[in-house]
């Protein structure tokens, strides 16, 4: 892909690129809608991803193209012009990115050339859109020498995803992208950014990422909403719990003042944030133990909470996953990522993937009308220079 995309960026910009990077996408284990509600993550950097070749111009002009939307052309701005503008469409992350860098580092006194290219299925909820952010930031990080560290990088990853397009999302996305290393893991307590790596060893057992090749887009979505409902049950809580998030709470805890939220769809919410947040613990627990039995039920539990609870499913993660469960071979599915539609991953014996494939195709194509993909890819490292 590389080599091609050097030849593409000579023949756009009329120069060789000075850098080029590597950012990866993440699945995510378990701990799904936890990472806003201050409880844990387990996500897991993955081989597919962004690569980006850049080169630093004279002038003040930034010149963006991506190899997946070829349809939309060279995006071009000045480094003095950075508002959101939805004919950028996908340059948006990018330039949100260029925006708060150049609010912190003065050395950003000149434009530059980016070419990206990824392998992510667009709206597949493999996070393609922290993958562009840490790129994008990377990429700078080389062309100016900005003493830039991961963690700054992971946050403004962040603020460009809540404040420049407007998604409250947490901070799960751009950690791992960050933070990712090859097989392995990463328990976040996203309340403190204390984390663990842990090896990705199952056994027999691989990770199988199942498409549902229904697009989703986060700002379209109800993700927002979610959140907010979340915010709701805390400021209930609050009213006789001294707490800053729902992931302080034990589920015990919750069942002794869940009274207090006079809402039973918000109530819901909030029982899947927290329920989910324990369910992450003992999940790294049991790989820790090679339990990969209980690893699964797990799964299969998270992914009943995300549709009653959360209610972030859909017909098409639905069918996925369900289906997958009783796959003879598979210990758990659930869907992954933000919802409404995506990816769904399930933990599969290396000896059943086929049928795996097979199975959940037949009966995909039957409800849905059209047919899933499947992915098996290793775990990769987080962003990084090429």
């Amino acid at each position: 892909m590389l080599k091609g995309m050097h030849k593409k960026f000579e023949a756009l910009f009329d120069v060789k690129a000075d850098v080029s990077a590597f950012a990866p996408g993440r699945i995510n284990l378990i701990g799904e809608h936890t990472d806003y509600n201050g409880g844990y993550v387990f996500p897991a950097a993955i081989e597919l991803g962004t690569y980006g070749l850049a080169s630093i111009r004279t002038d003040r002009i930034i010149q963006l193209y991506s190899n997946n939307f070829e349809d939309i052309g060279m995006v071009s701005f000045s480094l003095d012009e950075l508002e959101f503008n939805t004919q950028h469409d996908w340059a948006n992350y990018p330039k949100g990115v260029v925006k708060y860098l150049k609010e912190q580092f003065n050395e950003m006194d000149r434009g530059f050339n980016i070419l990206i290219e990824g392998n992510i299925p667009n709206g597949a909820s493999l996070s393609s859109s922290a993958s562009i952010e840490l790129l994008t930031g990377w990429l700078i990080k080389q062309l100016f020498n900005l003493n830039l560290e991961r963690l700054q990088l992971i946050k403004l990853g962040q603020v460009v995803e809540n404040k420049f397009m407007g998604v409250n999302s947490g901070i799960m996305d751009q950690f791992i992208i960050g933070m990712g290393k090859a097989e392995h893991a990463i328990l976040l307590d996203t309340a403190t950014l204390d984390f663990t790596y842990v090896p990705t060893k199952f056994g027999d057992y691989v990770i199988s990422i199942m498409n549902t090749n229904k697009r989703r887009s986060l700002t379209e979505s109800k993700y927002n909403e979610r959140r907010a409902e979340c915010e709701a049950a805390l400021s209930q809580l609050q009213q006789q719990l001294e707490i800053t998030a729902l992931g302080e709470l034990s589920l015990a805890e919750f069942d002794k003042y869940q009274s207090l939220i006079t809402d039973e769809v918000v109530s819901r919410r909030a029982r899947h944030a927290i329920s989910e947040n324990e369910r992450t613990k003992l999940a790294h627990q049991a790989l820790s133990e090679n339990n990969f039995e209980q690893f699964g039920a797990l799964l299969n539990a998270s992914h009943k909470s995300l549709k009653e609870d959360y209610e972030v499913t859909g017909i098409e993660l639905d069918t996925l996953a369900e289906t997958a469960q009783k796959v003879d071979g598979v210990l758990g599915a659930r869907m992954t990522g933000a919802g409404f539609a995506g990816c769904a991953i399930a933990l599969v014996n290396k000896n059943s993937i086929q049928k795996l494939e097979d199975e959940v195709s037949t009966t995909y194509i039957e409800k849905i009308g059209y047919a899933p993909s499947f992915y098996h890819v290793g775990i990769s490292d987080g962003v990084k220079s090429l």
